[in-house]
């Protein structure tokens, strides 16, 4: 049994739904579904909701409206949630700064060959 001196004070949980739950979907949701989506999740009081991914509209043509989503969800009347969104790079980084992202989260990968399928990318 864990020590509750090695458990951490305060647990984070982060709501990615609109990111991951629509980035593999075949029909494009529109911009204005996915703001209402996040809308209703942080009305629901949510603290954290991952909007978007700052990817390539080449690789997941689902989150090429990442722009537009996170301008409107910067003007929701929710000032205590937070809004990160991911990113897989550089460039991503720096179009998701560009557009007030104030929250990232980044990702890697063990192995080569899963960070070239995944994000089209070496690992080093």
């Amino acid at each position: 049994m864990l020590s509750s001196v090695s458990l951490p004070s305060t647990v984070r949980i982060v709501e990615v739904g609109p990111r991951d739950g629509l980035q593999n979907e075949k029909v494009l949701v529109p911009t204005s579904v996915k703001v209402e989506f996040i809308s209703r999740l942080a009305s629901a009081g949510l603290t954290h909701v991952e909007a978007t991914s700052f990817v390539s509209p080449k690789w997941v043509p689902q989150m090429s409206d990442h722009k537009e989503v996170m301008s409107a969800v910067t003007s929701l009347p929710y000032p205590s949630v937070s809004y990160p969104v991911l990113v897989p790079n550089i460039k991503g980084l720096q179009a998701a700064v560009e557009c007030g992202a104030k929250e990232v989260a980044i990702f890697g990968a063990a192995s080569e060959s899963f960070s070239k399928k995944n994000i089209n990318c070496s690992i080093e």
